[in-house]
């Protein structure tokens, strides 16, 4: 009997080894990020000043919880403990800003859009923050958001409590923007206008947002500086700060998707650019996200049994991989086009833009044409056409030109790409 204990003690301890093996075995790069990493940042302290980029890698679109202010660059900081809103962000620094935002926001009750009072109390305990997924509780309205990126667009989870009035409100932002709900498609189209500069005449972000269910009621219109509501008289409102709302009636822990995408190109182009979520459920976007996100950063293997030196090595890569992010669409015909920042013209072709080469020449350049030659080449592409369109190569893109900072840089870049061995593009118009 003795020797059975013995033997049924040294299984279970081969048993909890084997267990524990295959989790650490199961462990993959992404799960070593953390998009939380330098966001406890503030205008006169930074250490980072990056806010948690909910996106894929080189994504046209990111996400962000917004904690800021519109139009603070420190769009969310660690330190706070209300969320505003669930913002679309082009922001590479806070320092450039950004540019294209619109922001949706779950609420509970009265309708409100000041930004404010819609704003609900989060915890960091109820945050899960990652790169392909992003979940917190708001726990002023009892709702939990959840979301999941693609390139250019993105699908939400909303979990409501038992109400008639379970609201999502769409904040277009200010300086020019227009939202017209449509309900018998379950849908809100607009465009925002909102921008830091770098753009050219009749710059727009076009979005739209399709519902999984048919809303009960529906608000659009304006509102001034002090967030006071103008209703519209139909469903359509253009003005400096167009807003709208749709609420539901929901059941104790009832989910709304939202599916959501935007163009620089066109009404139409938002529409194309939504049918990136095909028809897959949130958890498979999800795991999509997670295995793209992993594709990426696993080229690079690295083993090292200090947990912190993996979590610094991968936090770091995913920063590396956001920017110069992709600034063109794909047609209904299958076709690379871009809206040129630098024209406004549609043009066919690859563009990239957010990053300071002054910033990245040295080292993250090199490191993308080292390891992700593909998008290396692709980038040197978008260096072309964005030569082509404005007669220059850009030291500080975001869009287009920005008045920041001197040298030039970007001719390293092209030199370095060259010699490292890419090829596949028009190297003489950039020797040129």
């Amino acid at each position: 009997m003795k020797r059975f204990h013995q033997l049924s003690a040294l299984a279970l301890l081969l048993l909890a080894g084997s267990a524990s093996l295959s989790a650490q075995q199961s462990v993959t790069p992404v799960d070593h990020v953390s998009t939380l990493v330098g966001s406890a940042s503030k205008f006169s302290l930074s250490t980072g000043n990056t806010y948690p980029a909910i996106a894929l890698p080189w994504g046209m679109n990111f996400w962000v919880p917004q904690t800021g202010k519109m139009g603070d660059g420190w769009q969310y900081t660690y330190d706070a403990n209300q969320i505003r809103g669930f913002k679309q962000t082009h922001q590479p620094s806070p320092w450039i800003n950004d540019y294209g935002q619109f922001a949706i926001m779950p609420t509970v009750g009265k309708v409100d859009f000041d930004e404010n009072r819609r704003a609900s109390w989060f915890s960091h305990k109820a945050e899960t923050a990652s790169p392909y997924y992003y979940k917190v509780y708001l726990a002023d309205y009892d709702v939990t958001t959840e979301i999941t990126p693609m390139e250019r667009a993105a699908l939400f989870r909303l979990t409501f409590p038992a109400t008639d009035s379970a609201n999502i409100l769409i904040d277009a932002f200010d300086h020019g923007s227009s939202i017209t709900i449509q309900p018998e498609k379950r849908r809100i189209v607009g465009y925002t206008t909102r921008n830091s500069g770098g753009v050219p005449d009749q710059f727009k972000n076009y979005f739209v947002l399709e519902f999984d269910r048919p809303f009960t009621v529906s608000h659009v219109g304006s509102v001034d500086a002090d967030y006071h509501f103008v209703a519209s008289d139909d469903d359509c409102a253009t003005a400096d700060h167009a807003v709208a709302a749709v609420s539901f009636a929901t059941k104790r822990g009832e989910q709304v998707g939202v599916r959501v995408a935007s163009s620089f190109v066109s009404a139409d182009q938002a529409l194309e650019n939504l049918k990136e979520l095909g028809d897959a459920d949130f958890d498979r976007l999800r795991q999509q996200g997670r295995d793209r996100w992993n594709d990426v950063l696993g080229r690079i293997e690295v083993s090292d049994a200090n947990t912190d030196h993996l979590r610094t090595l991968y936090s770091n890569l995913y920063r590396c991989v956001l920017f110069p992010r992709m600034f063109f669409e794909v047609n209904a015909q299958g076709d690379t086009i871009h809206y040129s920042p630098y024209n406004g013209k549609v043009l066919p072709g690859a563009m990239f833009t957010d990053t300071g080469y002054w910033d990245t020449f040295r080292a993250l350049m090199p490191l993308v044409d080292l390891v992700y030659p593909s998008m290396g080449r692709l980038m040197q592409e978008g260096l072309v056409n964005a030569y082509k369109e404005s007669g220059f190569l850009p030291e500080w893109a975001s869009p287009g030109h920005r008045d920041c900072m001197v040298g030039n840089n970007s001719a390293s870049v092209v030199a370095d790409a060259y010699l490292k061995g890419l090829r596949g593009y028009d190297a003489e118009t950039l020797w040129q």
